[in-house]
């Protein structure tokens, strides 16, 4: 955004310099690019009369001229001057550099003559004085120039030009209305709008509006204004102030509409009214629908492009504009011979950004136009837009103005939002306290609605300002407007604060290094498998499917990290890697309607080994892993618990693992996972070679340890009792340890199975067990007595419980 210093100093006037300016612009978020003088450097160019014009004597292209430069210039005296131009004529007021002049690139006027005529100065064009890069013709000064004065000063040409790079959420500053706001709320200074009058219409002529889009289009404005004379010239003062903002004059029509989007930022376009046939429609393009654009290209329209069409509401009417983006040639307004536009209509719309997000660049296009409305244009604005682009068309090109018809769906239009500031979240964010009355008159001059109570702001945001949503955002403008550079720079005050670890967790990296010190390595698949293999480990399974999966075999969430473990050891099988060990940790996610998101995710450690026991070694016996190896790895993990005991190994059958080789791992009744040999058929059709044994767990029940307990050592000694007892063939040992342990009393401090036995001497269905007991007090010596106490109440519990007897 483009803007001209004095122009601005017209709506506001801070007594600062221009580039104490751009840098108070720049600090409040809007970064200033660049800071151009608005013309060349010259002096002694002043304005003039051409009080006589005639052709020059020996040449045909000149024509000699006296100038009047007002009574203080040589007491009045005429100048004479040799000029070429085509349009110097009598009455005219130009721009005079007279003998002593200095134009821009260091040129020096001097006296001279011109075939033999005298000429004492240089009438001037614009791009002699800087004013354009091109010209064609001296430049003409509005008829009531005041003679003699410093062309400098008449124009006002100590002016730069400031160039704002707006980020893309600052739409509102998108116009000179905008843009006075926020200087005028950086220096407390009130804001001088102009003067917008309502147009009372001195016609009847309207046109019907239709909003077929309503949600793209919730408002359409349109006036008629007929009998204008397009041919009438565009005042000087709006001209320099168009060519300071980057935008150069086209004709008087033109010139207000681009007038008017850059003072008030808001967009508009003028229809020839003899090229519309029947009402207005804004509507989406129909199929392969075509306009020629103002510049003369023809485009296909796409049906998600929103346009302006005449015709009826049934859709049966012409393109005439591609809506906020581009004019079309057969409906702009015209000033050639005989075409010339008498009539035209007038819009002032709001589309929505979503609307026009995008479009321009779908057809190599980029308007000022498109600009603004993809960024956001004030709802509330296209009244005082259409009645001020009314009263300068009619002040410029004259005419009767008709009605302001309006089509509006207020359904559709952007809702006020509210937003809460909570004082000790500003003072949080910012780092330093505010005081009250100045955060609401920063608020307020912003032109939000400000309700301040109980130390919280509620404040209703402008319909101009789409950036402003949550809390953080009125952050942001309180501090950029009372000035970054006004909060106090104190360096933060850090404390170190030991992190809360309980002892009690069990980190998973322990877990993890117990596995690679027992041989193993980490793996990391991915959580998203192939359905087909997952449903052959995990059979008639719900699962969780991706919509829209990187590839169908990986397109459902796995139900256990086997999956990808058991690919791994086929992609190193075939790899000729015999002896694999392979461990993964990680989430398994499972159909829960119940939970969140309908999906219970669950974090696991999951093991696979296959192949030999030991690496191949000539002093170790070759043996492939069996179940009691990964058993042996399962139950490591369960030691570092603390709490062997409380895990107990029972059978179980599952699908994916074979039956009699297949244990489900309990604490405390709840199911912490599985180990066992993986079923033959699994194998085959995964195309595994040799056994392949498996484990896995869930770590939220291995993830607690016991705390140990210091106590004291034992002064008295120790005694061993070592009894066989013959059970059943089917009573797990585990049993008969527990029931041991719960009747052993207090000086029971060790208990071992250290044989069992089947053969000669026992009978067929039964097994022996031997079982070693350790007794110690910590007060006393036993004494036989006390032994033989703990020995029989262990063989009477054990044949009471389990039919169990002493061997012989």
């Amino acid at each position: 955004m483009k803007f001209s210093e004095s122009w601005l100093r017209e709506w506001v006037n801070p007594t600062i310099s221009s580039d104490e300016l751009s840098h108070q612009i720049t600090m409040a978020g809007l970064e200033v690019d660049a800071i151009d003088s608005v013309a060349g450097e010259f002096t002694g160019v002043l304005v003039g009369e051409v009080v006589e014009c005639g052709p020059h004597p020996d040449a045909d292209k000149l024509q000699v001229t006296k100038i009047n430069l007002g009574p203080d210039f040589n007491d009045g005296e005429l100048v004479d001057i040799v000029c070429g131009a085509k349009n110097c004529r009598l009455g005219l007021k130009v721009a005079v550099a007279t003998v002593g002049a200095v134009l821009p690139g260091n040129f020096k006027i001097k006296k001279a003559k011109l075939r033999g005529v005298p000429s004492h100065g240089m009438l001037c064009s614009e791009s002699e004085i800087g004013l354009a890069e091109s010209s064609d013709g001296i430049m003409e000064l509005a008829q009531d120039a005041p003679l003699g004065q410093c062309v400098r000063e008449y124009l006002d040409l100590n002016d730069v030009s400031i160039d704002v790079d707006l980020t893309a959420n600052r739409g509102d500053c998108l116009g000179l209305k905008g843009l006075a706001r926020e200087v005028g709320v950086l220096n407390s200074l009130p804001v001088t709008e102009p003067v917008i009058n309502n147009v009372n219409p001195t016609i009847d002529d309207k046109l019907s509006i239709t909003l077929s889009e309503p949600k793209a289009c919730p408002r359409y404005l349109g006036r008629i204004i007929k009998n204008i004379d397009v041919t009438a010239q565009t005042p000087l003062w709006m001209v320099e102030k168009l060519r300071r903002c980057g935008t150069r004059s086209i004709d008087p029509v033109v010139d207000v509409t681009n007038y008017v989007l850059l003072e008030q930022g808001h967009p508009m376009h003028a229809f020839d009214l003899s090229k519309i046939d029947g009402g207005i429609n804004v509507r989406f393009a129909k199929e392969n629908e075509k306009l020629v654009l103002l510049d003369g290209n023809e485009v296909t329209l796409s049906t998600e492009t929103l346009v302006i069409a005449d015709g009826d509401t049934k859709g049966n009417g012409k393109a005439l504009a591609m809506a906020g983006i581009f004019g079309g040639q057969d409906s702009g307004v015209s000033t050639d011979g005989e075409n010339q536009s008498k009539d035209i209509f007038l819009e002032s719309a709001f589309f929505a950004p979503l609307a026009i997000l995008g479009k321009a660049r779908q057809y190599g296009l980029h308007t000022d136009s498109s600009h603004r409305y993809e960024r956001g244009i004030d709802p509330e604005l296209q009244h005082s837009a259409m009645e001020r682009a009314t009263q300068l068309l009619l002040d410029i090109v004259g005419g009767e103005a008709g009605p302001i018809v309006e089509a509006v769906s207020e359904d559709d239009l952007p809702k006020a939002k509210t937003v809460t500031l909570r004082r000790k979240m500003l003072d949080a964010r910012i780092g330093y306290h505010i005081d009250d009355e100045k955060v609401t008159e920063i608020l307020t001059r912003l032109g939000f609605e400000v309700n301040f109570t109980d130390n919280t702001w509620t404040v209703v945001v402008p319909a101009y300002r789409f950036d402003i949503s949550i809390e953080v955002d009125l952050i942001e403008e309180v501090a950029r407007i009372f000035g970054y550079n006004n909060i106090p720079n104190i360096s933060p005050k850090a404390t170190l604060t030991m992190r809360a670890q309980k002892e009690i967790n069990l980190p998973v990296s322990r877990l993890r290094n117990t596995l690679v010190n027992r041989g193993y390595q980490e793996a990391i698949t991915y959580s998203f498998v192939d359905p087909k293999i997952q449903n052959l480990i995990h059979p008639n399974q719900e699962v969780m499917t991706l919509p829209h999966p990187i590839s169908s075999e990986m397109s459902v969430m796995r139900l256990s990290l086997w999956t990808g473990l058991l690919q791994s050891v086929v992609y190193n099988q075939n790899r000729q890697q015999n002896r694999i060990r392979l461990f993964e940790t990680g989430l398994r996610f499972i159909p829960d309607e119940s939970a969140e998101n309908g999906v219970r995710q669950q974090a696991m450690l999951a093991g696979v080994i296959t192949g030999q026991t030991n690496q191949e070694h000539w002093h170790m016996e070759k043996a492939a892993a069996d179940f009691y190896d990964i058993k042996a790895d399962v139950e490591a993990l369960l030691a570092l618990t603390g709490d062997s005991s409380a895990y107990q190994f029972s059978k179980a059958e599952i699908d994916a693992l074979h039956p009699g080789q297949t244990a489900a791992i309990f604490r405390n009744g709840n199911l912490v996972g599985h180990v066992g040999t993986l079923h033959p058929e699994l194998e085959r059709k995964l195309g595994l070679n040799g056994r392949t044994l498996i484990f896995e767990l869930l770590l939220s029940e291995i993830s607690t340890q016991n705390i140990p307990e210091a106590a004291e050592i034992s002064r008295f000694p120790a005694n061993r009792r070592d009894i066989a007892v013959i059970v059943k063939e089917d009573v797990e040992a585990k049993k008969v340890l527990q029931l041991i342990e719960n009747v052993g009393g207090n000086n029971l401090v060790d208990l071992n199975l250290f044989d069992v036995y089947q053969g000669n001497g026992i009978d067929a269905g039964f097994k022996s067990l031997a079982i070693a007991l350790v007794l110690q007090d910590h007060e006393k010596t036993l004494e036989e007595k006390d032994i033989n106490d703990v020995v029989n109440r262990v063989v009477d519990t054990l044949k009471l419980e389990l039919d169990a007897s002493l061997r012989d």
